[in-house]
């Protein structure tokens, strides 16, 4: 038969250039078209990974009315402060900041993030007013409280939170009724609600062009110094460059990915219920209340997730399958 005379590249060129994340924090770039009054999204931390048997209650599936063992990831979700307002006209260039407000009373442990403007400088909320014929869009400042949790550390994590709906002085009153205030995922998301995952994936460090895109081993005398492992051929002598779509070395991992349409299978208060013996790898106990989302969640443990709510809903809404197992069993091995 012959060499093949051309095949499919070795790996998408779909996330190029894969540089890594800024930071570990995710970017909301993309909001949901929701007309009920919340937060569109939550920070929570990811904790680890179990398995549990769900009834199936797909009719269209062939397991349909059985007992199904899927893989779920339980994250931490301590309550989050809402430290700010800040509101965005609409200009030709795309939405411009208005003004912000902060709360009267901040966390200290916030200070260790940024520079918090001092009291005399802060704006008031009734200046918001006066502005409402400009607003396009609400936002909160919130920031996390790792120190309630496990986790080594106490300096908060900043989220700009979208306030959906369509009316804006209904989003501007609820804005104006949560600033200051500590709120629950309870107070965001439903059980059985459908959200998108975003994270900073695992960071695999700087890696070769086989492990980074596939692409197979020289082999024979095509070896150089006997090591095969480079890409054959970097392109044609016109044009006198290296094109970006040649499978070369660089950052593998730690680039930041969305996962759409997670359902959120149960809610929790008792960490101790959802604690695996042991506790979590990587990770420890849990201390506050938790959410299990269906399937796995990109990111190693104790790295900061964003649930968003669903951009793309699926059409097909089934009623929440019910939980009728939960490994709590150890993951520290034999």
């Amino acid at each position: 038969m012959g060499m093949k005379r051309n095949r499919p590249r070795r790996g998408s060129l779909a996330f190029s250039p894969r540089k890594r994340a800024k930071k570990p924090v995710p970017k909301i770039r993309a909001w949901p078209n929701d007309e009920k009054v919340r937060l569109q999204a939550f920070p929570v931390y990811k904790a680890g990974t179990t398995h549990a048997l769900l009834k199936e209650n797909n009719p269209k599936s062939p397991n349909a009315e059985q007992e199904v063992f899927t893989p779920v990831t339980v994250l931490e979700a301590p309550d989050i402060t809402v430290a700010g307002i800040r509101v965005y006209e609409k200009t030709t260039k795309g939405l411009k900041t208005l003004t912000e407000v902060w709360a009267s009373e901040l966390d200290k442990e916030l200070n260790r993030k940024i520079t918090t403007p001092k009291k005399e400088e802060r704006k008031t909320v009734e200046e918001l007013d006066k502005l409402v014929d400009k607003i396009e869009e609400v936002r909160v400042i919130v920031h996390t409280n790792p120190k309630n949790t496990c986790l080594p550390k106490k300096k908060p994590e900043i989220v700009e939170i979208r306030i959906g709906g369509n009316n804006v002085s209904e989003k501007l009153n609820y804005a104006k009724e949560i600033l200051g205030k500590t709120l629950s995922i309870n107070d965001v998301f439903t059980e059985g609600e459908f959200v998108d995952t975003l994270a900073i994936t695992k960071g695999k460090g700087f890696q070769g062009p086989v492990k980074r895109w596939g692409i197979k081993i020289q082999f024979g005398k095509h070896q150089r110094k006997g090591v095969g492992r480079h890409t054959g051929s970097i392109g044609p002598w016109t044009p006198k460059r290296v094109m970006w779509t040649v499978p070369l070395a660089g950052q593998m991992g730690y680039h930041q990915r969305t996962e759409y349409n997670k359902r959120i299978l149960k809610f929790g208060s008792n960490g101790e219920e959802i604690t695996p013996k042991g506790g979590f790898l990587n990770y420890g106990v849990i201390k506050n209340n938790y959410v299990v989302v269906k399937g796995t969640v990109q990111g190693p443990a104790k790295r900061l997730v964003v649930l968003r709510g669903a951009v793309r809903p699926k059409e097909d809404k089934f009623e929440l399958p019910e939980i009728t197992y939960l490994s709590t069993e150890s993951k520290q091995g034999n």
